[in-house]
């Protein structure tokens, strides 16, 4: 894929100079952080992550040793097994006679858009009802992309029963579903390079809950409390934390075992393995002002470490709207808050990083509203494909019998 370097220089040009600033002091940050042997840890959300193609590009990243951690969704698990982005028939749900109060707002019933090869190939492992194709020929709708294997038929319902089977392979073999997962999925995915690469990528406890039967088996894979652990050390062993466009991320780097907050204290008291945030960068895109309004408060009049020190509510304090992932970000003296779409940013930061590191990227997400942008993600629905069943299980197999 071509690298638009105009397009991006015009998305660095329309941030503000603020932002500017801080997304050139995040690069320069990672880039440091690589050259000393360090490492990067990126905490995604869903939504737009998907369909700017971040989570796209961060799989490159990955690829190119630039990630060495990721914290997603599950509704990222979900979509990425399906294959990130896919080209699907919306249409009305009383053409197939399907019991409305059942149906999603708008009375809408989705088909995935398959070519007649790639159903015969899905039938091989699940029923297919060849009646309702059938009718998604002629039934009147329109085609969209969107986050994939979500509500479309087949790929939905096969993603749904795929976490069912993978989460028996979990609890056989103790490992969690994303790892299982990922032994199948498109290298150009998060779940799909983190597993080929041995980088962990581990859904949040608060994030765990979404993407339907997915998000289940997610969380009923391994413990809550080993899955902290096991977040906590890849955390702990970044020098740089990138956040975007996620919430409720002062429970995610904060965690039960993290101390300079001092949530971890007692971990700590109790002779537990335990980490610090102190001396990380704490890197967060979002489009939030009050974001830099709150970090702007803490270092003009320490004011929010001083509600906390006198225990008063930090949003009368401020006068702000006050988001949790605000607390621990504001007062931290490595956060550095990119106020923008993350559809500009990415790119932005990716290859500042990749220039300065010598590195050649192969994938490139642009902002979806341009033609570049548009371009892109029909090359994601083109070219990155749904779980492969077959080399999941393979790959399971070879992984019980080196572990016998």
């Amino acid at each position: 894929m071509n690298i638009n370097r105009e397009l991006i220089e015009k998305f660095y040009g329309g941030l503000d100079e603020r932002s500017q600033e801080a997304l050139d002091a995040a690069a320069e940050r990672v880039v440091a952080a690589k050259k000393r042997g360090g490492k990067v840890a990126v905490v995604t959300g869903s939504g737009p992550n998907l369909h700017e193609g971040v989570t796209t590009l961060i799989a490159e990243l990955i690829e190119k040793g630039i990630v060495d951690g990721v914290t997603p969704s599950s509704a990222v698990v979900n979509h990425e097994m399906g294959g990130a982005l896919d080209r699907v028939k919306m249409c009305g749900a009383a053409q197939f006679g399907l019991d409305e109060d059942k149906m999603p707002r708008g009375n809408v019933f989705e088909f995935t858009d398959m070519s007649d090869g790639e159903l015969a190939e899905l039938a091989k492992e699940m029923i297919l009802d060849d009646e309702l194709l059938a009718k998604r020929h002629s039934a009147e709708g329109h085609m969209v992309i969107k986050a994939a294997a979500n509500m479309a038929y087949p790929m939905g319902l096969r993603t749904e029963r795929l976490a069912e089977e993978i989460h028996s392979l979990c609890r056989q073999s103790g490992l969690p579903f994303e790892t299982v997962a990922g032994w199948g999925c498109d290298r150009r995915t998060m779940l799909g390079s983190g597993a080929a690469k041995n980088v962990p990528v581990l859904v949040t406890i608060p994030q765990l809950v979404g993407g339907g039967h997915v998000g289940l088996a997610v969380g009923d894979s391994i413990p809550i409390a080993e899955r902290s652990r096991r977040i906590a050390a890849m955390l702990g062993s970044a020098d740089v934390i990138i956040e975007s466009a996620v919430a409720l991320t002062q429970e995610i780097h904060d965690g039960p075992f993290e101390t300079y907050t001092g949530h971890g204290i007692w971990s700590w008291w109790q002779g537990q393995p335990v980490y610090s945030l102190k001396d990380k960068s704490l890197i967060r895109f979002d489009l939030d002002e009050n974001l830099r309004r709150a970090q702007d408060l803490q270092k003009s009049s320490a004011m929010i470490q001083e509600a906390i020190d006198k225990g008063l509510p930090k949003t009368k304090i401020s006068k702000i709207p006050f988001r949790m992932e605000m607390s621990a970000f504001a007062r931290h003296e490595g956060s550095l808050p990119v106020i923008g779409d993350i559809g500009m940013i990415w790119p932005v930061f990716a290859t500042k990083i990749a220039d300065a590191l010598g590195i050649e990227l192969e994938f490139m997400s642009y902002k979806q509203e341009t033609e570049e942008g548009r371009a892109m993600r029909e090359w994601i629905v083109e070219n990155v494909r749904p779980l492969d069943r077959a080399e999941m299980l393979k790959k399971y197999r070879e992984w019980q019998a080196q572990n016998r």
